[in-house]
Order: C-alpha cells, then sequence, then structure tokens
C-alpha cells in the first residue's frame, strides 16, 4: 500500500495540479488501484432531517436564512419517518446512510432523537453519517457513544478564499469541531466545494488543509458547486464564466485528492447531476470511489438510481460491499 504522508508541502500540492492531465490521472489511478478496488464505487443515501433557517451566512447555500431561495424551514424530522427513509435507502443498495440538518449546532435539547436516530439507522446494519454544525467535545462523545460511525463537517475552501465565502464562523471553528470529532473517536468525513470562485492556488490551500490533517479524514467529498438562485454565491456568480468549474479542473482536483489522501474514500457530491458521463467516469478514473445516490440531496437535485445504475452498467462498476479500506486498516491495528 502508498505510503501515508500528513506532511506535504503546497509546493507538492501544486506541482501535482500542474502535472500534464494523463499523468496526472495515471499516477491517481496508481495510488487508487493499490488502495482501492478499482471497480467499486460506494453508495451513500444523502437525507436532510432538518432543512432551512440555519443563521450560518454560507455564500453556497439554499438553507441560509440570510437567502433568498425559496427554502422553507421545517422541525428535526420524526424519528420514525428518517427510519423508514433509511430502510428504503438500504434496499437501494446504499452502504452509508447521511443525515443533515441545518443548524449552527445542534442543541442539548435536539440531542436524544438524534442518538435514538443513529441507533435506528444502526441497527439496520447501515453505516451512519451525520452533519449538525459545530460540535462540542460532550456533544461528540455522545455521538460516538451512541455508535455514529461518521461526523461530516467540511471545510468547504482553502483557508484564504474562506472569508469569502463565510463570516458567521471562521476556520479555525471548523477545524476545532473535526477535532472534537477525532478525540471522540468518530470517522471523520470532511471536504469542500470547488466551482465558487475561487483560483487553484486556493484549492490547493483546501487539499493541503486536509492532506496534512493529523490524520486524513477517512471520507472526503468534492462538491462542484450548484448555483442556487437567492443564494450570495448563485447570484453573483450566474450568467458568468465562473458559474461551473472546467470540468478537466474539477477532475484534476479529484485526483490531488487521491493521491494526497490514499486510503480516504473520496466521494463525488453535488454538482453530479450536471456532469456529463465522461466526465464521471475520468473522476472514477481519477480515483473518486464513493458517491450519493437518489434523486435529491440536502435541497440540491441528484442524479438518481435509474442513471446512475445505467451509467455502472457502462463503465462495469459495482456498489462496494466491503469494508472501506481506511476502516479495515483501523480495525486491523494491534491495541495498544
Amino acid at each position: 500500500m502508498t505510503d501515508i504522508r500528513t506532511d506535504w508541502t503546497r509546493e507538492e500540492i501544486a506541482g501535482l495540479f500542474d502535472l500534464p492531465f494523463t499523468e496526472l490521472l495515471f499516477q491517481a489511478a496508481s495510488v487508487h488501484r493499490e488502495n482501492h478496488p478499482p471497480e467499486q464505487v460506494q453508495l451513500c443515501t444523502l437525507l436532510s432531517i432538518k432543512t432551512g433557517g440555519c443563521p450560518e451566512d454560507c455564500g453556497y447555500c439554499s438553507q441560509s436564512v440570510k437567502a433568498d431561495s425559496g427554502v422553507e424551514a421545517t422541525k428535526l424530522m420524526d424519528v420514525r419517518a428518517v427510519l423508514q427513509t433509511a430502510a428504503q435507502a438500504k434496499d437501494a443498495g446504499s452502504q452509508r446512510f447521511c443525515m443533515g440538518a441545518a443548524w449552527r449546532n445542534p442543541k442539548d435539547r435536539d440531542m436524544p432523537a438524534i442518538i435514538e436516530i443513529v441507533k435506528g439507522v444502526r441497527e439496520m446494519g447501515l453505516e451512519t453519517c451525520m452533519t449538525l454544525g459545530m460540535l462540542t467535545p460532550k456533544q461528540a462523545d455522545m455521538l460516538k457513544e451512541a455508535g455514529l460511525d461518521y461526523y461530516n463537517h467540511n471545510v468547504d475552501t482553502g483557508p484564504e478564499y474562506y472569508e469569502r465565502v463565510i463570516s458567521t464562523r471562521n476556520y479555525q471553528d471548523r477545524l476545532d469541531t473535526l477535532q472534537n470529532v477525532r478525540d471522540a473517536g468518530i470517522n471523520v468525513c470532511s471536504g469542500g466545494i470547488v466551482g465558487m470562485g475561487e483560483t487553484r492556488e486556493d484549492r490547493v490551500g483546501f487539499v493541503h488543509t486536509l492532506a496534512t490533517l493529523e490524520k486524513h479524514p477517512e471520507s472526503v467529498p468534492v462538491n462542484a458547486l450548484v448555483p442556487v438562485k437567492g443564494t450570495v454565491l448563485g447570484d453573483m456568480l450566474a450568467d458568468t464564466p465562473l458559474a461551473k468549474i472546467d470540468d478537466i479542473e474539477f477532475v484534476r482536483t479529484v485526483a490531488v485528492a487521491r493521491i494526497t489522501m490514499p486510503m480516504s474514500m473520496v466521494r463525488l457530491s453535488a454538482g453530479r447531476e450536471s456532469m456529463s458521463e465522461a466526465t464521471q467516469a475520468l473522476c472514477f478514473l481519477a480515483g473518486a470511489n464513493s458517491i450519493f445516490t437518489g434523486d435529491k440531496l440536502l435541497t440540491a437535485p441528484n442524479a438518481g438510481d435509474d442513471s446512475d445504475g445505467a451509467l455502472f452498467a457502462k463503465l462495469g462498476l459495482t456498489p462496494l460491499m466491503q469494508e472501506e479500506p481506511a476502516r479495515a486498516c483501523k480495525v486491523a491495528e494491534p491495541a495498544e
């Protein structure tokens, strides 16, 4: 297996981005094959368990109270309704069930229902992942005790571009939550969004942040911005050349994430519904090995199970059934 490095420099990562495209893909595909079954892709399902009304001002998000996107705020879903959706996701072939709540951070009064949801989904044999905003160490410990497998908290972009996107929390706030999750013993899911008007240097900074964490995230979602009318970024980028990241540059980002974080699951996330089959195929070649299935993400449209099934058949891909390599490796480590 590939050596795991957490001492990547920005210059090294920039050098990877600058490689000839075919050489970059060859290196990424080689790293991928050394650490993952190349023909298998993990299927995940994402459900918004509490939509809208978020006090944060993230410029890309239709669920912010600052956005005029038409998304109505809802209360936390009933536990039984969440579990019913999880059962449907499992029947559709998903391995991981991801749940998101539009909060700055969960309140203590919300935790009992969240704990019940985690336990119920795990009892179905599904992996569990939640994204609830910032967490305190105590809340992270409660989620660990309930059996939560993954916690998602994206860094979103590079540290220099971050303040152009969000002002209601800073970059260190995000890193602190990742550390609280890691300290609690929960697997980390953290990635970001490209195509927000950032430069390649910002994308280098984004990958560098994740690849130099003390331990790489077990899961790294790479999203392409879906510009939503009524959001700051959606309105700013509408009808401009920046409204959609170049497909080749997006694939480059996936490939660099794969090379620098060899054991992580690299998830092709939001924005996939507008990508051609050829672009998605290049992403899989570059090392992406996880996707969200279904017709909807939190509020954005998604490709859907039928089109995913047809694409998998065309490419000869199959759903991942085994343990992800990073977690399997962790289980195999001797106790100290």
